[in-house]
């Protein structure tokens, strides 16, 4: 029996909502052309095919023949690799990649037992070949000896037997089967793979990232001479089946900017490797070429789309669809209808306007302004009136005038930051933004939240004092939210936003108490790099500071919104953002487990004494 590999053309449990490929557009194309597949009638070459069930022509030759139990082993363990979709939670929060980690050390340990069990199993096989294999080579041994030739008998009749159809084996990789449904529920989904693709390719972008420099392990800028922006203690290189579904995930999308980025890096190493083969792997340098090859056609690089696609048939000449491609190619090459390629743009899927000075801001070093922006900035304690502040004031930092940001140094204990973090994590749930009357998720909010009641700790009745003597405002409720917990899940973010309603439809309104007036973020962790709160239109940023709380007004005395208070959570591109927030009046509120933020919303009603209105519009 030989041991089969799954590919990309023909994929198994778990594909079942694999994206059709996008309909080529036609380029110059002739309608004299021989007619290509039948799901793509325009003219245009044929991309690769969608999954199918695995079984046929398309797998791979495996071992030779004769490799028996150990073939079977190995795919079975393929089958594992390929568990039916669950809902998509595990990458939209780190404390669940966390569970997702526990998950595999399980299988880890169950993987160990089989391996264990396995040796065993072979080490017995090799004693009786040592045996058998002896007495063959031995002169002296003859068959003249009734000894032997009974011992022969025996050993053709049951010994034999025994071995090749002994269950030891089945009941094995039984056993490992068994462990894998314990934990199978628990395990990633297919949307779960592709959200975490689709997040590297968010770091890619809003941090201008080398793609060469991730797939070695490097978070390194594309500008050369500028040092990484992170350097992880120890350096995990992705590898070619895991280039391959990133640029796939793109290439499934049409989003060829990224695609030929990510496969590009995939047919490198394919290269590399070819001839050797890994059971976990799903892709193979032919499938790389076919995605890429396509890629470049629907780039307008036909000439390129060629070569890759010659060199496809190098290794597969049989292929009838590339062997179309590529006459097509030759014939857009030889008639000279060929467009012009226009340099790829990299898509705008959330159609975000401010997408250059949002990640101009998240890249600063140490999310620090540039020194002709700097404000008069200063430090103080403060106790704001308030006597539960007298012994231990306030350490306040002016970050900004207009708008008005200041962080709180020192706001939160480690004890109580992870008190709050215990007490969110069994209620985290995807966040969710506001769409006009309505709630919904989004990508370009990647998270999970909870929410928690004073009533909840004391640990939380102690901050909701702390935080009503530093900001001077009334705090309960409906004059403000419940506090927030936010986890941020992998390359987590939130783009460009008011907290403040910009719509009287808000659900915002729904509490009877105002818009958000003000906001307080709270840090509950450090991160290794990026998650800066960037204030796109004042052109700031503030980097993470563990346990401190960050405020700002969200509307002007006179009850309109601050417009210079548009801003984002940056993409966490290392660590764990845990959030708070406390909220006197916005629509959307994020915190993050790695990043954990604690987030505080203060509505405009109860504050009518607290903070004066104003009839200057600038105040």
């Amino acid at each position: 029996m030989g041991t089969a590999r799954l590919r990309w053309g023909q994929a198994g449990r778990g594909d079942q909502q694999h994206h059709a490929s996008p309909n080529p557009s036609q380029r110059g194309g002739s309608g004299a052309d021989p007619p290509l597949s039948p799901p793509h009638p325009q003219g245009g070459a044929s991309p690769p095919p969608p999954p199918a069930s695995p079984g046929g022509s398309g797998w791979m030759r495996g071992l030779d023949a004769g490799v028996g139990w150990g073939a079977l082993a190995l795919g079975v363990l393929l089958v594992l690799l390929c568990p039916p979709p669950s809902p998509a939670e595990t990458y939209t929060a780190m404390a669940s990649v966390r569970r997702a980690l526990g998950s595999e050390g399980r299988l880890l340990r169950r993987l160990r037992g089989y391996l264990r069990e396995e040796r065993g199993r072979l080490r017995r096989l090799a004693r009786f070949y040592e045996k058998v294999q002896a007495l063959h080579q031995d002169p002296e041994a003859s068959v003249d000896n009734p000894l032997l030739a009974f011992s022969l008998i025996k050993r053709l009749h049951s010994d034999w037997p025994n071995v090749i159809y002994s269950d030891e084996a089945t009941e094995n990789i039984q056993a490992l089967h068994d462990a894998f449904k314990e934990v199978e529920q628990e395990l990633p989904g297919a949307e779960d793979l592709d959200g975490a693709a689709r997040a590297l390719m968010r770091l890619q972008d809003v941090y201008a990232l080398s793609v060469k420099g991730m797939a070695n392990g490097v978070f390194q800028h594309t500008s050369s001479g500028r040092p990484p922006l992170y350097s992880p203690g120890q350096r995990v290189s992705l590898s070619a089946d895991d280039l391959f579904h990133v640029g796939k995930v793109a290439y499934d999308t049409g989003d060829y900017y990224h695609s030929i980025a990510w496969l590009e890096e995939a047919v490198g190493l394919f290269r590399l490797s070819y001839g050797s083969w890994n059971p976990e792997d799903r892709s193979s340098l032919e499938d790389a070429l076919d995605h890429l090859a396509f890629s470049y056609f629907m780039a307008g690089n036909i000439s390129h789309a060629l070569s890759l696609s010659r060199e496809f048939l190098h290794y597969d000449p049989s292929n009838r669809r590339v062997v179309r491609n590529v006459a097509k190619y030759e014939k857009l090459l030889e008639t000279g209808t060929v467009m012009s390629a226009e340099p790829l743009r990299r898509p705008n899927s959330t159609r975000l306007q401010n997408r250059d000075a949002y990640e101009e801001l998240c890249q600063r070093p140490g999310g620090q302004q540039a020194p002709e922006h700097l404000p008069q900035l200063g430090c103080s304690y403060e106790t704001n009136g308030s006597p539960y502040l007298l012994l231990q004031p306030a350490k306040k930092e002016m970050v900004q005038i207009r708008p008005y940001v200041a962080l709180y140094h020192d706001f939160i204990s480690d004890a109580e930051a992870e008190t709050i973090k215990g007490l969110a994590g069994p209620w985290l749930q995807r966040s969710v933004v506001a769409s006009g009357e309505k709630q919904q998720k989004a990508d370009y909010r990647i998270s999970k939240s909870a929410w928690l009641k004073d009533t909840a700790h004391p640990v939380v009745q102690t901050l909701e004092k702390r935080m009503a003597a530093i900001t001077g405002l009334d705090l309960r409720p409906p004059y403000a939210e419940y506090l927030q917990v936010v986890n941020y899940g992998l390359g987590g973010h939130y783009e460009p936003h008011f907290d403040h309603a910009t719509s009287r439809k808000s659900p915002l309104y729904r509490m009877k108490s105002g818009n958000r007036i003000a906001t307080l973020m709270i840090y509950l962790s450090a991160v290794g790099a990026g998650g800066s709160t960037a204030f796109v239109h004042a052109n700031l940023s503030v980097p993470v500071l563990k346990n401190a709380a960050l405020f700002w007004w969200n509307l002007r005395r006179n009850g309109d919104g601050d417009g210079d208070t548009l801003h984002a959570g940056c993409p966490v591109l290392a660590g764990d953002k845990w959030g708070a927030a406390r909220r006197t009046g916005a629509d959307r509120v994020s915190l993050s487990l790695s990043l954990p933020v604690a987030n505080k919303w203060i509505h405009e009603h109860g504050q009518e004494f607290r903070r004066p209105c104003g009839i200057d519009p600038q105040d």
